[in-house]
């Protein structure tokens, strides 16, 4: 943690001078000042004084970064820490990034100044080198997306194996020539592919690049993707997406476009959402459990908190199942995980 002297260091200027300008004395010019305080913000420094007063305090709340909210997955991941949060007489604040690096890094913010009590991250933008000295400000919990080499406690599934399953259950009904949608560059996105891609290589299946589609993330970008897919050359007979959005979306272009599901093309989602028993026909998907993990989240941070406790690598892995419905199979089968 950045010191007095590294702030003198950074401003260039002497430890008494920065002393002044931090007591507000009047004898130090405006030059100065500006020096002191673009030292303190590079250095993401906190006054003693300062920062040990604001240690003393509870704001009884915590900050919950969510890259949308328009996203049901992310909504009812909210709504479980709610509960916890309520029953402990705590109050949630939500921070949307919209996939924003700096929005992220301004609501990091609440953390070193104090504002809330912790933070728990469902996804993040930044690398995590830039997001990780954070954690000396207060507890972090990383529930959904995760960071392999940290200490803040983790709370996730098995993203790998969820991938793996989702496409080894297409390969069984006889596919091989099977497309994979993700969202971003994350670990999570990165680990459901690598799972998609060991399905397909234990088969000697062959993985084309035309066939992946990156940042998608919802209904509509289903809806585009699909449409893409239905013109190349060659067109996938079964899809594997990262969100029971794209997958609905993907149901809504092939109807449109005359293609049956599962006939023409199958199609499996993620996280088992209402609206996989909603569309016609019904989804197959990987069921995240959802609540379970809002709640562990919240209780793991409660736990921190109370304790004032160091953080610790902890990670807790909690378990998955595959859904299958009309939208792989027409007749559905028995299949074991």
């Amino acid at each position: 943690m950045a010191t007095i002297a590294d702030v003198a260091k950074r401003a260039g200027l002497s430890r008494a001078t920065v002393s002044r300008v931090l007591n507000n004395h009047p004898n130090v010019t405006e030059g100065k000042k500006r020096l002191v305080h673009e030292a303190m913000e590079s250095l993401n420094y906190v006054p003693n004084t300062t920062a040990q007063r604001l240690r003393n305090q509870r704001t009884d709340t915590i900050a919950i970064i969510v890259p949308v909210l328009t996203n049901p997955f992310f909504a009812y991941l909210l709504e479980s820490m709610d509960m916890v949060a309520t029953k402990n007489h705590l109050q949630l604040l939500i921070c949307q990034t919209r996939y924003s690096k700096q929005k992220e890094l301004d609501f990091l913010e609440l953390l070193r100044t104090k504002q809330v009590d912790g933070l728990i991250l469902t996804s993040y933008e930044n690398e995590w080198k830039k997001i990780e000295p954070f954690a000396s400000f207060g507890p972090m919990v990383l529930c959904n997306e995760y960071e392999r080499n940290t200490k803040v406690p983790i709370i996730r599934m098995d993203q790998f194996e969820a991938g793996y399953i989702g496409t080894r259950h297409l390969i069984e009904q006889g596919h091989e020539r099977i497309a994979c949608t993700c969202g971003d560059k994350s670990n999570l996105a990165k680990d459901r592919q690598a799972g998609f891609r060991k399905a397909l290589a234990e088969k000697g299946l062959l993985v084309q690049d035309e066939w992946i589609f990156s940042n998608v993330f919802d209904l509509e970008d289903g809806k585009r993707v699909f449409r893409t897919m239905m013109y190349l050359k060659e067109a996938p007979t079964a899809v594997f997406t990262g969100s029971d959005q794209v997958a609905a979306g993907m149901i809504i272009a092939a109807k449109a476009m005359g293609k049956s599901v599962p006939g023409d093309i199958a199609i499996i989602g993620f996280d088992d959402q209402p609206i996989c028993k909603v569309v016609e026909p019904a989804l197959t998907t990987i069921r995240q459990p959802i609540e379970e993990l809002g709640t562990t989240a919240m209780e793991v941070m409660i736990d921190l908190i109370a304790f004032k406790k160091e953080l610790n690598h902890q990670e807790i892995l909690l378990p998955y199942d595959l859904v299958i419905r009309d939208s792989t199979m027409s007749k559905l089968k028995s299949f074991s995980i």
